[in-house]
């Protein structure tokens, strides 16, 4: 089954992306340009990816000593992915891109997710790059970022430490300057930075000549102590080998040193690091003690932005990799649901049911054609098609902050920071409860090697964990989001929903109500769970309300999607199916959610250790 009429159908018939042309940045570009664009990416992704998914899986990342191997086959599709154009697809002429709307190079690199997420297809080295455009000096920017979208060098995000996880304020990674001079280099002020980073992935590999490290440290105060919090953090450029100001390497290797690789339960494809900065294993400019004006060791970097900023610019790159995230959680439940959906069409299992019951004596029937099979196929696309639908609508708000008006400019800036979590934790959540769904489907044969479906649970486990975990996006949403500027950007979801349920077909009517019914809900318990209360107090149900705001989105989202589903063609039947399950099966879990929000129960937050 192909991606492919899901992706045109909501990008052409859904979002009308082709209007965008008539916008400055995208005049050169119309449907032909954009379909182009989308068969060398799926053309890429089934050559190239696809093929090698269970290979990579088999065969993890090994250090020999030296250098990390990986199967020639990633190589060669990191190649071919670079080779297309992909990794500066959004950037201007002038420095190679192809000005390409956000929402068409999401759409193309939904391909490659599906395919094989586990080999990648740049989402770090896209968005360190477009972090030091938009905060780096423009030697940075020329030496660094340019590089990085030509594919000559990748990149990576170095937030994590072995004592600190999620916890960013607990950073002990020491910046200090390199020398008296340190101010003058022309690459940025340069310092020399040590410490540990955890859970780096494509932290060390031979893809490229050279790897990019945004890491996030503390430069000391003059007493020699680290800032507390998170307002101390600042971040630096750490590339694996040094370079000069033409982008060229010096031949010296810095002092960024694997620790060793992480064995994981999936995502196997990629790397996964712990580095060591600055622990003296590549030794350089004078790092043996001996530095500039005694400077001593340390890994080379250089300071993006202002000191103490740093942790303001990661975000840039952390929002892009959560909406990343979301996407390749969202293509490994699409994955499944296509592997489970063809299982289901051809595994006959059992008889079907009559007036008179089961009759051994007739032939057996597809497993498609029972009714709990079909539950859980409509689950998965509801899950799936409603996530991607999702990711391409946030995709679209990007290019609407870029390009559009002043004014919906910043609506769409104040729509993506509510959505962001959302887009993030949803299909995190529920695209990993349909990859269940598709070995439920396939039963005891779902739980071997032998057939996919295993794989795809597994890679997306991940999902829930890394670039925020569930927990977080819960507290950055109920804590931070919905609150900012007065609730502002809630105000504005809520009225887009308001607008959909103003122009539904009289056949939506009845699910218009429930949207409208789940909105006041959710509106109902923000306010109670913020009246009068603690934080603590506020924040202990923060998931169930991650929970129930998801739900609510794609709610709209389907009921949206299907006002553009019209006729009797099979995959507007089956949209229209999807939905249809959404509303009835999956929103009214929303008032226990909601219930728990509202009065702050205490159940979780109040039950003391000792008696676990």
């Amino acid at each position: 089954m192909s991606l492919r009429p899901t992706v045109d159908f909501l990008l052409y018939d859904w979002l009308k992306v082709p209007e965008l042309q008539q916008r400055e940045r995208f005049a050169d570009h119309s449907r032909e340009t954009f379909d182009a664009v989308l068969d060398t990416c799926e053309r890429i992704a089934r050559e190239k990816y696809s093929p090698f998914n269970r290979t990579v899986d088999m065969e993890e990342p090994r250090f020999d000593g030296e250098k990390v191997i990986l199967p020639l086959a990633t190589h060669d599709a990191c190649k071919a992915y670079a080779e297309s154009g992909m990794l500066s697809a959004a950037q201007d002429y002038a420095i190679g891109g192809m000005q390409l709307p956000y929402t068409v190079e999401a759409a193309a690199n939904a391909f490659f997710a599906m395919a094989s997420v586990s080999i990648g297809s740049g989402m770090l080295t896209t968005g360190n790059a477009n972090l030091l455009m938009a905060h780096g000096t423009e030697l940075q920017k020329q030496v660094f970022a340019l590089n990085e979208f030509n594919g000559r060098f990748s990149g990576t995000m170095c937030l994590s430490e072995p004592q600190a996880g999620s916890s960013l304020s607990d950073v002990a990674t020491r910046a200090v300057p390199d020398g008296d001079d340190f101010q003058t280099d022309p690459l940025g002020p340069r310092y020399r930075l040590r410490g540990n980073k955890m859970w780096i992935s494509a932290g060390e590999h031979e893809l490229t000549e050279n790897i990019i490290h945004l890491v996030l440290a503390k430069i000391p105060d003059a007493n020699g102590q680290l800032v507390p919090g998170v307002k101390g953090i600042s971040l630096f450029i750490v590339p694996k080998k040094l370079v000069d100001t033409q982008g060229q390497l010096t031949g010296e290797r810095n002092d960024v040193a694997l620790a060793g690789l992480n064995h994981k339960c999936g995502w196997r494809g990629t790397t996964n690091t712990l580095l060591n900065f600055g622990e003296g294993k590549y030794p350089v400019r004078g790092s043996d003690g001996g530095g500039l004006d005694g400077a001593g060791s340390g890994a080379i970097g250089y300071l993006v932005g202002q000191p103490g900023e740093g942790l303001k610019c990661m975000f840039h790159m952390m929002n892009e990799a959560r909406i990343g995230v979301g996407m390749a959680a969202t293509m490994l439940g699409m994955a499944g649901y296509y592997a489970s959906l063809d299982y289901a069409k051809n595994r006959p299992q059992g008889r079907a049911m009559t007036a008179a019951g089961k009759n051994a004596a007739s032939p057996q029937v597809r497993i498609i054609e029972h009714a709990d099979i079909k539950r859980m196929l409509l689950a998965q696309k509801s899950y799936s098609e409603g996530a991607l639908a999702l990711a391409l609508y946030c995709a679209r708000l990007v290019d609407e902050q870029h390009t559009g008006s002043p004014e919906a400019a910043n609506e769409a800036r104040l729509l993506l920071e509510v959505l962001t979590p959302i887009a993030k934790s949803f299909p995190s959540e529920w695209c990993l409860e349909a990859n269940s769904l598709a070995i439920q489907i396939h039963g005891g044969y779902g739980y071997t090697r032998d057939f996919p479906v295993e794989q795809y649970w597994r890679d997306n486990r991940l999902n829930m964990i890394h670039e925020g975990t569930h927990g977080i996006q819960a507290m950055d949403l109920l804590g931070r989001k919905v609150l900012m500027e007065e609730g502002k950007g809630l105000r504005l979801l809520a009225a887009r929903m308001q607008a959909t349920i103003g122009r539904v077909s009289p056949d939506w009517q009845a699910e218009a109500r429930q949207l409208q019914d789940a909105l006041q809900q959710v509106g109902a318990a923000t306010q109670a769970a913020w009246q009068g209360a603690q934080p603590a107090e506020a924040l202990a149900n923060a998931v169930p309300y991650l929970q129930a705001f998801g739900h609510t989105v794609m709610a709209w989202i389907w009921l949206d999607v299907v006002q553009s589903a019209q006729g009797d063609a099979p995959a507007a039947v089956g949209r229209r199916a999807a939905a249809r399950y959404f509303f009835r099966y999956e929103l009214p879990k929303i008032g226990a959610w909601l219930q728990v929000v509202s009065t702050r129960d205490p159940t979780c937050a109040d039950v003391p250790e000792d008696a676990f």
